[in-house]
């Protein structure tokens, strides 16, 4: 029955992830399911009390006289911000627009060096109108609803470390996926983004603060803004709203990690609306957004070795081989002890934030 669903032979894949590359259409079906059920178990509880509150909410703009104007000033804001993006943010625009008027504006210019990071320009504006875009409709809420607080569009800090502990449980199931899933030809011809992150340290560090600044405003954006305008007004229905349009900006990404947006849309989504905060669903993001290109570099041995581009770099250096692979052990196993060091501290600091609340009665 499954050899109907067959992609076609996996010669240099074998075992598990020769066989998720072989059915790899149907599978996203079952396991969305499992992994849905198993977050339907986890955040019931918090889907129905944010429904409660919602349903109070509503039954008092009627009461008072008043129309619930969020879901249309916010979907609108959504949909444009988004549209404007993918027509006007992308690197086809820069290359089109943008990158011609800036190499003759480096050509009296020399140190913006526009030859030689002509495509870490491209990224910096597509990572530029992602943040941008992401941001403003926090500075144009206010101006229908003067009376919010952005903060409350999960900005606020307050009890990170009581629901800190999620972040470890997501990526005690994520981390795993990925690895298995990295292994994927179509994953290491996809990441990272910027082709060039393999020729330096410098190119890999530069394309990494735009990832990442990215992520922070996408998260501001969908659990943040989205949720926190349609939270009064859909209550649970908001977080499924929202894991739509998640899903769709993820179209011409790896097709597993598109069908894994829809698990994440919807488990960040609660998470952020349990604990108010989107920090949690950030650092999962930034976790897993490095460890992905950081795997896609190692399976191809791109591992950088120099901190700047060599000059007229075209190809890597066969006798450099060696070098790289031991680079890349020594970085994995430093990483290894900095991020045993960080859990320790994150669970000292979750168990001494609970023994803090049970001690004020909290």
């Amino acid at each position: 029955m499954l050899a109907a669903f067959r992609l076609g032979p996996t010669n240099e894949l074998t075992g598990l992830a020769g066989f998720i590359e072989a059915y790899k259409p149907i599978l996203p079906i079952p396991a969305l399911v499992g992994v849905l059920a198993l977050v339907w178990l986890f955040f019931r509880d918090t889907w129905r009390e944010l429904d409660e509150e919602a349903s109070r909410l509503r039954s008092e703009s009627p009461a008072q006289g008043r129309m619930d104007y969020r879901p249309f000033i916010a979907f609108v804001l959504v949909a444009v911000v988004l549209t404007v993006q993918e027509y006007y943010g992308g690197r086809i625009y820069f290359d089109l627009v943008v990158g011609p008027s800036l190499a003759k504006f480096a050509a009296a210019h020399p140190w913006l060096n526009y030859a030689r990071y002509a495509e870490l320009w491209g990224f910096a504006w597509w990572a530029g109108t992602r943040v941008f875009g992401y941001v403003l409709p926090f500075a144009l809420w206010k101006i229908f609803f003067p009376k919010d607080s952005v903060l409350d569009f999960g900005l606020r800090t307050k009890g990170f470390f009581d629901h800190a502990w999620i972040y470890g449980l997501f990526l005690a199931v994520v981390v795993p996926a990925m690895l298995i899933v990295s292994r994927s030809p179509d994953f290491g011809t996809y990441y990272p983004f910027y082709k060039q992150s393999s020729r330096s340290w410098f190119d890999f560090l530069a394309w990494e603060a735009m990832y990442f600044a990215q992520f922070f405003a996408l998260e501001m954006f969908f659990r943040g803004f989205f949720l926190g305008a349609l939270r009064r007004s859909f209550g649970s229905g908001a977080i499924f709203a929202m894991a739509l349009p998640y899903c769709m900006i993820h179209y011409g990404k790896p097709y597993l990690e598109a069908c894994g947006a829809i698990v994440a849309g919807i488990a960040l989504g609660s998470l952020s609306m349990k604990t108010k905060s989107i920090y949690q669903g950030f650092l999962v993001h930034i976790t897993v957004a490095i460890l992905m290109d950081w795997l896609s570099l190692r399976h191809r041995g791109a591992t950088p070795l120099h901190f700047w581009p060599t000059a007229n770099f075209t190809k890597f250096d066969p006798e450099e081989e060696p070098a790289r692979e031991a680079l890349a052990r020594t970085i994995e196993t430093y990483a290894g002890v900095v991020f045993l060091i960080l859990v320790a501290l994150l669970v000292y600091f979750v168990v001494r934030s609970r023994r803090a609340r049970r001690a004020g009665g909290g």
